[in-house]
Order: C-alpha cells, then sequence, then structure tokens
C-alpha cells in the first residue's frame, strides 16, 4: 500500500487489539488471531498490530513478531494491517522491514519513551523511521511540548502517511492542521471515539480505538455520524460507551488495557490478565460493573442486527 492510499485508509476507525497470552503467560497465537479476525470480520478500516492496546511495552522484540503474525493471519485481507515498532530507532527500522516481509500494509510509530528525549529529536526520530521505513509510516504523538513548526516538519515528509495526535491539545492540534500541506500527512485523533467529534470539529480525520475489541459496531456508529457531520448522534454514541471509557482511565490509565481485555474474555476470547506494570486484574467491584455495563449494551443483539 502506497502513503496515498494508506492516507485514504486513515480516514477511518483505527482498531487495536489485544494480545492475548496462555496459561503460561506467553503470546496465544491461536487467540489473538481471533481477536483480530473478529475485529477484521466487523469492518474495521484499519488494523493496529501491537499498538497500546496489544501491550508493545511489555512484549520483546520476538514477541512483538509474533503478534505481527497473528494480526496478519486473523485479518486474513479483509483490511490493512499496520504494524506498530518502536523503541531504539535501530530497533523500529528493524521491526518496519520485518512487517513488510510479513506483508504488513503500513507501520505506526510509537513514541519515544527516553525520560530525556526533546520534542524537535522525536520529530528527527519519526522522520528517521519514515526515510528507512519500506513501508508508510504512521507517527504516534504522544507528549507535549512540540510546537507549530515540529508538527508542520513532521506532516510534510513525504513517507509519512498520518500522524496520530494523541493529546488534549486542540488548539495546537487545530494551528498544526490548517498549516500543514493539505496534501500531506492526515491528522487522526490518538484518543479513541470520546475525544474524536472535538477533533474532527477542528479538521481532524478518522480515530484510533480499543473498543473495537469489545463493540466495533458501536466505533462504526460514531465514525458514520462524524463522517455526515451529525455530532448530536455521536455524541449520543459517545455517552452510551462513556462509562467503559472512563473505567480505563482508573489509576492513571493503568486499567485501561485491563477493562479491554476482561471484557473480551467476558465476549468468549480467554486472552489471559495484563503483564505488569499494567493494572493485571480489575477488582470485584468493577469487574462487576463491567459485565453490567456490557449487558446494558445488548451486544448480542446489535450484531443480529447488523
Amino acid at each position: 500500500m502506497n502513503v496515498s492510499e494508506m492516507r485514504k485508509v486513515l480516514h477511518g476507525v483505527s482498531g487495536v487489539p489485544v494480545t492475548a497470552y496462555d496459561a503460561a503467560g506467553e503470546v496465544d497465537i491461536t487467540n489473538t488471531s481471533k481477536v483480530y479476525a473478529r475485529v477484521a470480520q466487523a469492518g474495521i478500516h484499519n488494523i493496529v498490530a501491537a499498538g497500546n492496546t496489544g501491550e508493545f511495552y511489555a512484549l520483546t522484540p520476538d514477541e512483538i513478531l509474533k503478534v505481527f503474525e497473528a494480526a496478519i493471519k486473523g485479518v486474513d485481507g479483509r483490511a490493512p494491517v499496520t504494524a506498530a515498532i518502536g523503541r531504539s530507532q535501530r530497533e523500529a527500522i528493524a521491526m518496519a522491514k520485518s512487517a513488510k516481509g510479513m506483508g504488513a500494509s503500513a507501520v505506526m510509530s510509537h513514541q519515544p519513551v527516553d525520560p530525556f528525549a526533546a520534542p524537535q529529536a522525536q520529530i528527527d526520530y519519526f522522520c528517521g523511521l519514515a526515510e528507512a521505513s519500506p513501508l508508510p509510516l504512521v507517527a504516534y504523538v504522544r507528549a507535549t511540548g512540540f510546537s507549530l513548526d515540529d508538527l508542520v516538519r513532521l506532516a510534510g515528509h513525504p513517507n509519512i502517511a498520518g500522524i496520530k495526535f494523541a493529546t488534549t491539545d486542540v488548539m495546537l492540534l487545530s494551528r498544526a492542521i490548517e498549516a500543514a500541506d493539505p496534501n500531506g500527512a492526515l491528522f487522526v485523533c490518538g484518543l479513541a471515539e470520546s475525544w474524536a467529534p472535538a477533533f474532527a470539529a477542528v479538521g481532524a480525520s478518522g480515530f484510533t480505538s480499543g473498543l473495537v475489541n469489545v463493540a466495533p459496531e458501536l466505533s462504526l456508529a460514531v465514525h458514520d455520524a462524524l463522517s455526515k457531520g451529525d455530532f448530536a448522534a455521536a455524541r449520543k454514541v459517545v455517552a452510551l460507551i462513556e462509562p467503559f471509557e472512563r473505567m480505563r482511565t482508573k489509576f492513571g490509565n493503568g486499567a485501561n488495557v485491563t477493562v479491554v481485555k476482561e471484557a473480551v474474555t467476558m465476549l468468549g476470547i480467554h486472552v489471559g490478565p495484563v503483564r505488569v506494570p499494567g493494572l493485571t486484574r480489575l477488582d470485584d467491584a468493577d469487574r462487576a460493573s463491567l459485565a453490567a455495563l456490557l449487558e446494558s449494551w445488548n451486544l448480542a443483539n446489535l450484531r443480529k442486527a447488523s
């Protein structure tokens, strides 16, 4: 897939499936593939392998490649697979080359986690990856401190398909969209459904989602509403999923993946607990609240009707 084609894909929902572990705590390729297959069958437009909801930083480099394998097997050509890469620039480049050989359509670079990373040097990191990657790159921008010039420079790289913008600085996002080349990288909401309406209002396109693991139909409903400019309809769906997303933010977002994985298990695919340093399991009260929320969504009927 070339950069232009990937930019079109990024107008949709970029779903980030979880990684399943077996009873011994090892990556379970079979169940991981099942999760990816379910997301792909739901019609999610772009599927990200080993993203944050897939516990990228808890995986070894070899395990990340196993997740790529499981993703490509599970998706089975029904959607583009964007392989998540990261860590040192050299490791990330090696991952990108492996992803190309395995059949991925694009790569998404996680933000560098070096505590001494300078904003402008992080842009250099992304641009260096884009230069070396054999696949179009999506840059995952999570830190604050970037200047308008930083974002415009990033958006202008010819091999960067999109910028996954994942801070709440909507004013900077708005200015960057206005200043950047309209034919350059697409600015995508990196804060999922809850923030998608606000981001869309300033010109961002598409959004990322962990909810797709559980209720992809709700993610697609938000996307459909925003595609039509129907912000009222989008807000209604966001209100429905708000308790789920709020539960994920507990413990400084430490429960983010935990809530998703326990919900997936409740729906029939055993994916194991989250690896530390994430919250490994929910307590009984939160688990009961999650089960009641899933029941209130009536997912079986939603899927039967879709």
